[in-house]
């Protein structure tokens, strides 16, 4: 659903968010990516940021570097799942990070206008972290990288059971910094040095946490 989540903004309820999904449903069938150009198609604010959803895409330095690290981590032939990302899962797909093109990547997003990236799109909708088809098998993931769409004990929750059931080892979460602790208990993840950044200000601290030696612990 998002990149980021910030406090300022309010929580919507099922009700309102499945009424403005069928409205960008039907206002946004897609064709304004699958009419543009591969280095459009692909860049990232293609699909515009609606704070309504909780939408806030991660700055352009800030999507290379979280799309360098998975590449790095996922090796020859990683299959990278993009749950509530697609800023990392659009740069994956530019073509602009090293061995980005030996790597399989797939977007996991509440927003059907991501649908126009075809097969690489999932719908996800964290309130049912385990409603995926046959085609979505557990442990299927070299690499999952992980926003959840709110700064929420309810949300992490969710979202952890989506992560450990795609996950074969390796584990990117990116959310608040207030979500420290609960991140460790549920995924065993550790803060990472590294501060990711958006397009917006965001109000919440902003953190990456990972459960496996990286270079984000470092830098």
């Amino acid at each position: 659903m998002s990149d980021s989540d910030d406090d300022d903004f309010p929580a919507l309820s099922a009700h309102t968010l499945a009424a403005l999904q069928e409205f960008y449903t039907e206002t946004w069938s897609g064709s304004d990516l699958s009419s543009s150009t591969q280095s459009d198609q692909f860049a990232v604010g293609a699909v515009e940021e609606d704070w309504r959803m909780s939408q806030f895409w991660y700055s352009d330095e800030t999507a290379t570097r979280l799309a360098e690290e998975v590449v790095r981590e996922a090796g020859e032939g990683g299959r990278i799942a993009c749950v509530s990302s697609p800023s990392v899962y659009q740069k994956l797909k530019q073509g602009v990070v090293e061995g980005s093109q030996r790597v399989s990547a797939v977007v996991f997003e509440y927003d059907r206008r991501f649908a126009a990236y075809g097969d690489d799109f999932v719908f996800y909708d964290y309130n049912e972290p385990l409603s995926f088809s046959a085609d979505v098998p557990p442990r299927s993931f070299t690499m999952v990288l992980a926003d959840p769409p709110y700064l929420s004990e309810e949300c992490l929750r969710k979202v952890a059971k989506t992560i450990k059931y795609l996950s074969k080892s390796k584990v990117l979460l990116c959310t608040g910094e207030v979500m420290e602790n609960l991140a460790k208990e549920l995924l065993d993840v550790t803060k990472c040095r590294f501060l990711p950044k958006h397009n917006r200000n965001l109000s919440n601290e902003f953190r990456c946490f990972v459960n496996y030696p990286s270079r984000l612990l470092s830098c």
